[in-house]
């Protein structure tokens, strides 16, 4: 199992755990909007580093706000398998072409 496919799995068990003692619990007892929200700062703050070009930090708030995005996924059950499957279903299709079908 991968440590993304292991870090989904743990996400997915906090779901209804004791906010106070976790805080992916914590994140999702405030529900999909606040965990949106703390997605989006995580996704900004790995722009910043990106554009700076450090690395280190880079590879620090990438899994950040990978960790976020399965957190708001959860928080409106879309699982990490759901996303595979929609990767796979886009694999072998240009990016061009995928984006053009979607209009």
């Amino acid at each position: 199992m991968s440590a993304i496919a292991r870090l989904a799995a743990t996400i997915a068990s906090r779901k209804g755990a004791d906010p106070e003692t976790s805080w992916t619990a914590k994140l999702l007892s405030k529900g999909p909007e606040k965990c949106a929200e703390k997605f989006g700062e995580e996704a900004v703050e790995a722009i910043i580093e990106a554009v700076k070009g450090d690395r280190a930090k880079l590879t620090a708030e990438a899994a950040d706000t990978v960790f976020h995005l399965l957190v708001m996924c959860a928080a409106r059950d879309v699982t990490l398998a759901d996303i595979e499957a929609e990767l796979t279903r886009r694999e072998g299709i240009s990016g061009i072409a995928e984006k053009a079908a979607r209009q």
